[in-house]
């Protein structure tokens, strides 16, 4: 059971809403779950952190956010995240072996494994229609200014992104992971806009604070210091991956009939695997054709509907 939590504060006038998570466990479950090198799993847990929380902020129940990160000539390749509105959130990365550099100071060169060029792409499905696509360059790869970059151009609303994951120097584990979205609000006058690029200036990196001991909420009111906080909402988030066997039977349904047929190995057997969890999933001869057997069923039901509103018109 994960403990992740992620909380969304507001200042008392209004100007400031912040959103932050901790998502070491998220991140500990996705590097086991993809064996993710070091720089894969800064990468991921990083992209997890920040689709949780812009997750989190989908108001709609059934709504979800992707967020996909393509660098130019990049070593880790597609970097994907996919959270829902509760900030549920699963995701993979296409290279999870890629090899890890440092910089000088020690510190992961997440930018250069993702690529500092190429684009980010954000996608809402509000579960109503045509889902928004929003679409930024990436100003470094290194995700947290990749996001601010998308909020100040795409929805033009000041914002600063702080992301981190801190593993263990010997054995790579995550020890800790989280991050914050903060953000100004059509209230926000100089003064708060002063207040806050005060703040920031000083305010340590966000896996320095949780690993002094400090909470979601902590972090917060470090962010919004000299601010009163009011507390919107807190709950608990977690890895979680919604894939199913009715799913699978459904994608296959969108093949043709013989590459159904072709999907089946010489033993006898079709495999389909998740790419967020890894789960796979196996069918024979007779349950390929038994799907064979539905699509037609449904297309047939599918005319037929056609075709009584066409005569009902």
């Amino acid at each position: 059971m994960s403990n992740d939590r992620i909380i969304r504060c507001i200042t008392s006038d209004g100007a400031v809403v912040i959103s932050a998570a901790e998502t070491s466990n998220i991140v500990f479950k996705a590097s086991k779950l993809h064996r993710t090198s070091p720089v894969a799993t800064a990468a991921l847990g990083r992209l997890l952190t920040g689709c949780s929380i812009m997750g989190a902020q989908l108001k709609q129940k059934d709504a979800s956010i992707t967020l996909r990160v393509n660098g130019d000539n990049s070593e880790l390749g597609a970097v994907i995240a996919v959270s829902d509105s509760r900030g549920n959130v699963r995701g993979y990365v296409q290279n999870p072996g890629c090899h890890t550099e440092y910089y000088e100071n020690g510190k992961l060169n997440v930018g250069k494994a993702v690529g500092r060029s190429g684009v980010l792409n954000v996608m809402r499905d509000y579960g109503t229609g045509e889902p928004y696509i929003g679409m930024v360059p990436l100003v470094s790869g290194e995700i947290a200014e990749d996001i601010t970059s998308y909020f100040a151009s795409s929805e033009q609303i000041p914002t600063v992104c702080a992301l981190g994951v801190l593993l263990e120097k010997e054995s790579h584990e995550v020890l800790l992971s989280g991050g914050f979205l903060l953000q100004l609000l059509p209230g926000a006058d100089n003064s708060t806009i002063e207040k806050i690029e005060k703040n920031i200036s000083k305010i340590e990196p966000v896996t320095t604070m949780l690993a002094k001991g400090m909470s979601i909420k902590e972090i917060c009111d470090k962010a919004l210091e000299g601010f009163e906080v009011e507390v919107l909402d807190e709950m608990p988030i977690d890895y979680i991956c919604n894939c199913s066997r009715e799913k699978v039977e459904r994608a296959f349904m969108m093949m043709s009939d013989e590459d159904i047929r072709a999907s089946a190995e010489e033993n006898g057997h079709a495999e389909a695997s998740c790419h967020f969890c890894n789960k796979i999933y196996r069918f024979n001869k007779d349950e390929l054709e038994k799907i064979i057997e539905e699509k037609h069923r449904n297309n047939e039901e599918k005319a037929e509907a056609d075709d009584t509103d066409s005569a009902n018109q």
